[in-house]
């Protein structure tokens, strides 16, 4: 496996100024039953890359899934929340879109001005998301002129937000990408002794490669949770 920032390009290696440039973020964070966020920490991880756009004048547009509300519109898991989350952590507004295309996301894909931030209602809200529709992957596409992968927690789904929209538009990888790409790089390429790795979940099929690794490298491995 190779450096990240030797292999890929990431947000620092394209010019973003007065560019729309839509970010898929993963903002699936927990909920209480009044649909008030518990945990924000997804929120913060993403704000190093949001704030790099700021920065360079961008035109920061977001998009998430939260939650599975399977292909339907379900306000419980509206986005609207981490909107203004995402807003007070920034001290600055964040627009949001009542939908993650069609007319009133183009339209306000069209409005945004450079250093603002425009968060789109769930994409899960549309079932072309999960089966990677390529219609909905260009319906997405047209709303900015490049496009960020920032979402590492689903960075290994097959869906639109995440590997169709990469068709229609130059792709590049965030700042967490980024990071958590280089870490794990170097733990598995120059671990420091002694090396325990953690791993819990109940998909086992999506970790039992990555468990083979540690077991040839780890000293201890500690397997937890439904596994």
């Amino acid at each position: 496996m190779g450096n990240l920032s030797l292999t890929k390009k990431t947000v620092k290696d394209i010019d973003v100024k007065n560019k729309r440039v839509i970010v898929r973020v993963d903002f699936n964070v927990p909920l209480d039953d009044r649909g008030h966020i518990t945990d924000d920490y997804r929120i913060k991880k993403a704000i190093p890359t949001i704030k790099y756009l700021l920065e360079h004048n961008a035109k920061v547009i977001l998009c998430s899934h939260l939650g599975r509300p399977e292909g339907k519109i379900d306000k419980k898991f509206s986005l609207d929340p981490v909107a203004e989350r995402l807003g007070r952590l920034l001290g600055k507004e964040v627009r949001f879109a009542q939908d993650c295309i069609g007319e009133e996301a183009l339209q306000a894909s069209a409005e945004i001005k450079s250093g603002e931030i425009l968060l789109l209602e769930n994409l899960r809200f549309h079932a072309e998301e999960e089966n990677n529709d390529p219609a909905f992957a260009q319906s997405l596409a047209k709303l900015a002129d490049i496009y960020v992968d920032d979402a590492f927690g689903v960075i290994h789904r097959e869906h639109a937000s995440l590997v169709g929209i990469t068709k229609f538009l130059p792709s590049v990888a965030g700042l967490l990408v980024e990071h958590e790409i280089n870490t794990i790089t170097e733990v598995m390429e120059n671990p420091k002794r002694p090396l325990m790795a953690v791993i819990g979940g109940a998909k086992i099929g999506d970790k039992i490669e990555i468990l083979n690794r540690l077991i040839d490298i780890a000293d201890f491995v500690a397997i937890g949770g439904a596994m």
